[in-house]
């Protein structure tokens, strides 16, 4: 049986190019003995003049059966319990079909995502990576932690589901189609980093997740974070605003991702 949310997937223009958001929700953090539970994939055209995310192309959001019960402490954090993923498989053949679309692949904490995806989908590993969490200088910018939530709060974004797999996914494109003050995206960054990088096929094992570097703490849940924190607050950046404000007006602080004053 196969399960998952799909939209039709959009024409690219011809001067556009394609980057896939990818996140996984597992049994655990060790991706040499912890199953893939929940794969969320979206495709974005961005321009790669100004680096700027223009739309959203395809989604898709699937559940699966990792063949083992998930551990309660695993549920506690996804939601996410062994009934729900019962007999569940992803739709392999749309999958390959969205990886193969993206010129380069984009997760935060990309190491943990690709390393899990790697198992179910090894072609992955050909394909360029790049991380929102490291390749964006969060704390230079004035962010007190680079973790996905954090940065959603900072940013007054706010999703319905924390730690599933295409809220968080949607928040990251959001998160991403932001600037900080400059006009440029934070995207761009990404994008200047995949057009330059050297492929090279892995040379060491992935770096452990922790539960502290994937679940927010209880300090950051409770903090909202002081404007003298920041430095001149995120604007959005590019024509995607209203898109995004359309798939998260329900869960948007008052205003959209305003600069704080």
């Amino acid at each position: 049986m196969t399960v998952g949310a799909h939209n039709r997937p959009q024409p690219v223009e011809q001067s556009d190019r394609v980057a896939g958001f990818v996140d996984v929700e597992t049994t655990g953090l060790d991706p040499s003995s912890d199953e893939v539970v929940e794969l969320a994939l979206a495709l974005v055209a961005y321009d790669p003049q100004t680096g700027n995310i223009v739309r959203i192309l395809e989604e898709y959001v699937g559940l699966r059966d990792p063949g083992v019960p998930i551990p309660v402490e695993a549920s506690r954090l996804h939601g996410i319990r062994s009934s729900d993923v019962r007999g569940r498989m992803l739709d392999d053949d749309r999958v390959r079909s969205m990886l193969e679309r993206a010129d380069f692949l984009v997760a935060h904490n990309a190491e943990f995502d690709k390393a899990f995806l790697s198992k179910l989908y090894p072609e992955v590993l050909r394909k360029r990576w790049v991380c929102s969490m490291r390749s964006i200088p969060w704390k230079q910018m004035g962010y007190r932690s680079r973790s996905l939530h954090s940065l959603l709060d900072a940013h007054r974004i706010r999703v319905r589901r924390a730690h599933r797999g295409l809220d968080d996914v949607r928040a990251l494109v959001a998160l991403l189609s932001c600037s900080h003050g400059n006009g440029q995206s934070y995207f761009s960054i990404l994008a200047r980093k995949a057009s330059t990088r050297t492929r090279r096929p892995p040379s060491r094992r992935p770096e452990r997740a922790t539960i502290a570097s994937v679940a927010p703490s209880p300090r950051e849940r409770r903090e909202t974070v002081r404007p003298d924190h920041l430095l001149p607050g995120p604007q959005p950046a590019g024509g995607l605003w209203q898109l995004l404000q359309s798939l998260f007006t329900p869960w948007l602080w008052p205003g959209g991702p305003q600069g704080r004053r």
